[in-house]
């Protein structure tokens, strides 16, 4: 039987993340979640994810790697540049859950278009962006969006009020090639967004979890 070891930051993510691994990967896997809101919830106070938390956070990989896990997924974008710093330490593949959707917006245009619902998430999937683009050999004309109301309307459950906010924020992304969701808590609101927009639309959580059974099955 497979393991995955998850690290999420967002409640509301675990069920939803959960679900699509054992809808997408074949066969008996085992899941094992840590859940670890500090590490969402202190940057989006200070505005900057610190030593401490990087610190925090190879603890997390540390403790997730002790479960025997034949891949560890981090499921929070505002991780995944200390993700990729960490991940070399590690014998175990580590996935960051933006790692494939950055690719996939590059190849798709050059004209992306960014929404993100937390300040903490902006510089680091606006850098996993510009860092794919440069591995492509592409320039990228990125333009960013963020509403913080939105992630908080989410978390005081009032869903409806989050997607109202993310399709204001789709509505100013009509000249784009391309729309990026940058958190996994907005995975939901792809396909709303796409017709909203009749523009392509990509959230991280799916393309995730091709990532992980091709890493399993490989």
């Amino acid at each position: 039987m497979k393991r995955i070891a998850c690290i999420h930051t967002v409640y509301s993510v675990i069920e939803s993340f959960t679900q699509q691994l054992r809808d997408g990967i074949p066969g008996d896997i085992l899941i094992h979640t840590l859940y670890d809101d500090f590490l969402a919830t202190d940057p989006a106070m200070t505005g900057k994810f610190s030593a401490i938390n990087h610190q925090r956070l190879r603890l997390d990989m540390q403790a997730q790697a002790l479960t025997g896990a034949d891949v560890i997924v981090v499921s929070c974008s505002t991780l995944s540049p200390s993700v990729r710093l960490l991940r070399g330490e590690f014998n175990v593949p580590v996935v960051a859950i933006d790692d494939a959707m950055v690719n996939a917006a590059v190849e798709m245009g050059s004209r992306i278009g960014l929404i993100a619902t937390a300040n903490s998430t902006v510089i680091p999937s606006s850098s996993a962006l510009r860092a794919a683009a440069a591995d492509a050999g592409k320039e990228i004309d990125l333009k960013v969006l963020c509403r913080e109301e939105a992630i908080q309307a989410l978390k005081a459950g009032d869903q409806a009020a989050h997607d109202r906010i993310v399709l204001e924020m789709a509505d100013e992304m009509r000249d784009r090639d391309v729309l990026v969701l940058a958190q996994a808590s907005m995975a939901h609101m792809e396909q709303p967004v796409s017709a909203h927009t009749g523009l392509p639309v990509l959230s991280s959580p799916r393309r995730c979890v091709e990532q992980v059974r091709q890493i399993l099955e490989g």
